[in-house]
């Protein structure tokens, strides 16, 4: 039986394209076109590409999931899967996001 291999989190600051191979990361969409987009989390931006929901617009906050590969400007991601987080409370989510990452949960 195959090993899963299961999306890391990650800031995009951290991603290590030798080190990470299935990332996700949530970020907000500066610049969007049929098919890619760059999404910055505030460490960062990276450049996500693939089968992109047409209905995802710039200045939204997405969720993606993908292949971590070597790019133009370092590394870049192949989606497999994009999540629209446009009615997520970022404050709410990155309170949050502390006391579980505070209690090792």
């Amino acid at each position: 039986m195959p090993e899963l291999e299961f999306y890391v989190r990650k800031k995009i600051s951290e991603i290590d394209p030798a080190a990470d191979s299935k990332v996700k990361a949530i970020g907000l969409v500066l610049e969007r076109d049929e098919d890619t987009m760059v999404i910055d989390d505030g460490t960062g931006k990276l450049r996500v590409f693939g089968n992109l929901p047409a209905d995802l617009k710039a200045d939204g906050m997405v969720r993606v999931f993908g292949l971590i590969l070597p790019g133009d400007a370092g590394f870049e991601m192949k989606a497999d899967i994009v999540q629209d987080l446009a009615d997520l409370d970022i404050n709410l989510y990155k309170a949050i996001d502390e006391l579980v990452i505070g209690k090792g949960v």
